[in-house]
């Protein structure tokens, strides 16, 4: 499954300084420890990292909120045989339920999980015996378990279990539920579709839901003749329904063995196209009716795992199906992959380019999944980050495979790797690899530590081992485990026999334990350049200063700028420091650590080996990951108060040539976190000019309009350049978006689809109520999801405060789908000082309404995220954790404690930094002397 952090989506984002994590609730008075300790850092005097550090590590243990048991094995299914039949009008669905099971062990019960379904009967026929019936169902509706109860005892071998039951079509974008579109002619109709993992197929059917108790099944819909029916395997027969001509019986194939949360089925409207791949494999892509068309781009970038995995792909066909209302981005499903429309749709004409990437990434991702997930699935949730790690490390290789000119590596450390590291330098972070009971806790780790940092260190793996060796091991793994469950150390085990490297013990220090190292380098000229390395845990709150501070097995690589591409050494730091001496180096070379930016740690640099590097940012010998991963080090060092704020802008006005998409990107969110951390400030203002300064000049170079010979990073640096200084105040970039947007409003000049955001951002943030009323106007005049979801993104850059009312209004109507209220009202909160505060209270107002609209699922936790992460009073962490002290969101404990981190550290950082960040401002606009 695919969910949204903003890790590649296709829109104008600030990033705020973590990412979103729902996970565990560390120790105890967590939040008042963490107001102490910024107590202290706001207390020193200095910008060095004397003061202390985060002092308890988690351990990967979640705190137990309430007793669990997994199921009982007494009785395991073989097949499911399913019968459904979904009532598109009334919202129900009734289910009939034969299953094969093999009773193991004696037992006069049978226990399953179920929720939101009643039962109406059950019984149980032994092989070559008389129908039991059931005498009892106990719903342990806390835990999602029923109890059938027999009147005498099963006995061991082969049985049928018989349930009939009903259930509701709900509207919550989870289990089997119904999702709201349009017809062409203006109709509001519903179709039926599931999302089921993580532990959700329960509400669709009384199921053994948990992902080691694999079994086949063979799935009939009871549907209306006139809609489109599908599920995992091809139809193998249809007929008319005998109750009702208006229905038809669909039964499809049987499944291979696989987990309950990777069953779906989707009953409703749809066009496709299709396609065949080299192996005979159909592969269909089902849109909206009459939009079939924007589904062939999806067909192109069906990749190449087979080749990859050496692994056949194991059913008959692919299905990859657009979904109007889907909580996710996408979801794996074996043979029937469901997706967000625009993260599935391509209109040629209307489409941006960070939309095709965007599309491209969750393709890959979802493909990945089909062999890592599906063929082998992890034992336990436990095990989740190996599943969403190795598909979002996966899906760039792919996509740098199909589209080698996205240079799509140095975008995963903007979107992925950065965003990880800021994240886990947290105190409320939590290891890659969490033990995980209750199912309660299950949806806490669908976060931006399972899957960007867990990409992270899969990518630092593959470049520890090598490729041919971790292709060898993956191989080696897939088929040892096809159609069976598997936990992290069997990868390792498979990895560890390929390569013969310590991989077991190199990975259990990133996997088990939460955080990472800083390298600390100095350096010795003599003959040779001496280099002393050093490494320690670093938090968002400076290196950890503890007795007891964790150490990992760090692969380190070393460059110099003889060849800046190419590792002169490689190391594994086993320890806490080392010495290590590079030969024929001379005095005028410099040195770089991590090239490539595979590592995943930040490094502090002594002064003369920093000094010695900023050339290379401004010829560009360093490459661009590396003078994106430089400025991305040094911004976080200043955030916790390792050095001066001021350090890291005199850095960034060094890239005023820089000609690379992704460092601007970089650049730009680290910018955009300093430009909200001193709206807080009277001279914010400055801090605008310093942006117009430093973007104009690419701005002037790039223009308005495509020019011949450009490519997709071109047109994605344009529209993030225009957009930044447009955002900014730019008063050229202002006056020509005013002009293209009135003319793109009377359609005498169509804006392309690269220029809109930027330029609806750039009139919004400067515009009046007929301004945001025209925006309306196009929204709802939008045929396409892409341009519906581009116009909600910025609507909150809107000033005015009865505006902004006015749109954090509209996120609550029916003109926007309930998955994307949390981008309207997000983008209020990232846009001004003003917006925050304004979402942020309306959020406390219609608590109610938003909780029981996403029932306490992820969306709830990016929304209180994008919402309250960018204050910077300490007042405003007090406030936040008291509101949801008396209104809890279970699934987002971890994020309110992530947020209200964060509040204190932005506020520790204000005032540490503020006074000297205003006199360089005013340094740079006083006339020389």
């Amino acid at each position: 499954m695919l969910l949204l952090f903003g890790r590649a989506v296709p829109l104008l984002f600030t990033r705020t300084v973590t990412s979103y994590c729902p996970s565990a609730l560390p120790k105890p008075n967590f939040i008042n420890s963490v107001f102490i300790k910024i107590a202290k850092i706001n207390g020193a005097t200095t910008h060095s990292s004397s003061f202390s550090s985060a002092s308890g590590q988690n351990t990967g243990t979640m705190p137990e909120r309430r007793p669990f048991v997994r199921l009982p094995t007494d009785v395991c299914p073989v097949n499911y045989g399913l019968c459904l039949k979904p009532d598109l009008i009334d919202f129900t669905f009734d289910g009939k339920l034969e299953a094969q099971v093999e009773v193991i062990q004696a037992t006069n019960q049978i226990v399953m999980n179920c929720a939101d379904i009643d039962i109406i009967t059950a019984s149980f026929v032994p092989e070559g015996a008389d129908e039991i019936n059931a005498t009892g169902f106990n719903y342990q509706n806390e835990d999602e378990k029923v109890t059938l109860s027999f009147p005498s005892s099963l006995q061991k071998g082969s049985g049928t279990l018989k349930v009939e039951f009903v259930g509701e079509l709900n509207d919550k974008m989870k289990g089997f539920y119904r999702s709201k579109y349009t017809t062409a002619a203006g109709e509001t109709r519903y179709a039926a579709v599931t999302q089921f993992e993580a532990t959700d197929a329960r509400r669709a059917f009384p199921c053994w839901d948990e992902p080691a108790i694999k079994a086949t099944f063979d799935i009939t819909l009871i549907v209306p003749k006139d809609r489109v029916a599908l599920s995992n395997m091809d139809v193998v027969h249809q007929k008319p329904y005998s109750a009702d001509v208006n229905l038809v019986e669909v039964k499809f194939g049987t499944t291979p063995i696989m987990s309950t949360y990777l069953v779906a089925f989707v009953i409703g409207e749809y066009d496709f196209v299709e396609t065949q791949s080299s192996d005979g494999v159909k592969v269909r892509v089902y849109t909206p009716v009459g939009k079939a068309e924007q589904g062939k781009f999806a067909l192109e970038t069906l990749p190449f795992y087979k080749d990859y995995f050496s692994v056949p792909y194991p059913l008959p066909k692919i299905d990859l199906i657009a979904i109007a209302d889907f909580a996710a981005g996408a979801m794996e499903n074996w043979g029937l992959v469901t997706y967000r429309e625009t993260a599935l749709l391509i209109d040629p004409k209307n489409s941006c380019s960070s939309s095709r990437q965007w599309v491209a990434l969750v393709v890959g991702h979802e493909l990945a999944h089909q062999w890592f997930g599906n063929l082998v699935t992890m034992e336990w949730w436990t095990h989740l980050w190996l599943n969403e790690g190795f598909a979002s490390w996966i899906e760039y290789l792919c996509v740098d495979h199909c589209f080698p000119e996205y240079d799509i590596w140095t975008q995963f450390v903007s979107a992925d790797y950065t965003r990880a590291l800021d994240l886990d330098a947290l105190d409320s972070s939590h290891p890659i690899e969490v033990n995980v009971g209750h199912p309660s806790e299950v949806d806490e780790i669908f976060d931006a530590i399972s899957y960007s940092k867990g990409a992270s260190v899969i990518r630092m793996l593959h470049n520890y081992i090598g490729d041919e060796d971790f292709r060898k091991g993956m191989n080696s793994y897939l088929l040892k485990f096809q159609h069976k469950n598997a936990s992290t150390e069997d990868l390792w085990d498979c990895l560890e026999q390929a390569s013969g490297k310590p991989i077991a013990a190199v990975m259990s220090s990133w996997t088990k334990q939460m955080g990472f190292p800083i390298i600390v380098v100095d350096q010795e000229q003599g003959d040779n350049r001496i280099l002393k390395l050093s490494q320690k845990k670093f938090c968002a709150s400076g290196p950890h200063n503890g007795e007891d501070c964790p150490s990992w097995m760090v692969p380190i690589s070393i460059c110099t700028s003889e060849d800046p591409k190419c590792s002169k050494l490689r190391i594994l730091l086993e320890k806490s420091e080392t010495t290590v001496t590079l030969d024929g180096v001379g005095p005028d070379q410099w040195i770089k650590i991590n090239p490539g930016t595979v590592g995943f740690y930040r490094i502090q640099y002594s002064s003369s080996m920093l000094e010695s590097l900023l050339p290379g940012v401004r010829d560009l010998s360093l490459q661009p990951v590396d003078r994106l991963g430089l400025q991305n080090d040094l911004f976080s060092l200043s955030r916790a108060g390792m050095i001066s704020t001021v350090e890291v802008l005199k850095l960034m006005e060094a890239f005023v040539n820089e000609p690379n998409y992704t460092v601007w990107s970089d650049l730009s969110c680290n910018l955009g976190v300093l430009s909200s951390l001193l709206s807080h400030t009277e001279f914010h203002d400055d801090i605008l000019e310093f942006i117009r300064d430093l973007f104009a000049p690419i701005g002037t170079k790039l223009g308005w309009d495509s020019k011949p010979g450009e490519g997709h990073l071109d047109a994605l640096l344009r529209g993030l350049v225009l957009g930044k200084l447009g955002k900014a105040g730019h008063k050229p970039t202002l006056e020509e978006a005013r002009r293209r947007f009135k003319e793109h409003v009377e359609a005498k000049q169509v804006l392309p689809a690269d220029l809109r955001s930027p330029v609806y951002l750039t009139v919004l943030k400067h515009g009046d109520a007929a301004t945001l009323d025209t925006m309306l106007k196009l929204h709802k005049q939008a045929d396409m999801q892409e341009e519906k979801n581009r116009i909600e993104r910025v609507l909150g850059a809107i000033s005015a405060p009865d505006l902004i009312q006015k749109v954090l209004s509209f996120a609550l109507s029916e003109e926007v789908r309930p998955q994307d209220t949390v981008s309207v009202i997000g983008g209020v909160a990232g846009s001004s000082k003003q917006g925050r505060k304004a979402a942020w209270k309306f959020v406390r107002d219609n608590w109610e309404e938003l909780y029981n609209r996403y029932q306490g699922g992820f969306l709830i936790s990016r929304l209180i995220k994008l919402t309250v992460d960018g204050f910077a009073i300490d007042k405003m962490a007090t406030e936040v954790k008291s509101f949801f002290e008396s209104h809890p969101a279970p699934a987002a404990e971890r994020t309110v404690q992530q947020c209200c981190e964060n509040i204190l550290l932005n506020a520790a950082w204000l005032k540490r930094d503020a006074d000297d960040i205003h006199q360089y401002l005013l340094q740079r606009k006083a006339p020389p002397v």
